[in-house]
């Protein structure tokens, strides 16, 4: 039986652990195939979650929209040694954590058995 929305574009979304219960329930009243599983950031090595969203023709803006509304950015303070100290005396350094990063690529093949 043929599919009658093709998935055309995958969406890569790099979220937030905070944020990936709501994220996921956006998308998936979207009605559009979404894919958890966890990660961890690079810099901060923080716990995430990477989404990987099935796009069907014209739902891009909607899943941008869904995201855009259920992630958001933090300030968190690191401890960072103050340079030139004779003590180890950490100095806290704000940074600016969360909101989504997303990726979006075009899907040449789609099937679904």
């Amino acid at each position: 039986m043929p599919q009658t929305n093709p998935i055309d574009a995958l969406m890569t979304a790099v979220v937030q652990e905070q944020d990936s219960d709501l994220a996921r329930r956006a998308l998936e009243e979207l009605g559009l195939p979404v894919i958890h599983f966890s990660s961890a950031g690079g810099f901060l090595g923080r716990r995430n979650a990477t989404l990987l969203v099935g796009l069907t023709r014209g739902a891009e803006d909607k899943v941008v929209n869904a995201l855009q509304t259920s992630c958001r950015q933090r300030v968190e303070y690191l401890a960072l040694p103050l340079e030139g100290s004779p003590l180890p005396m950490p100095t806290p350094v704000p940074v600016t954590v969360g909101g989504a990063t997303i990726f979006t690529t075009q899907v040449e093949r789609f099937e679904e058995f």
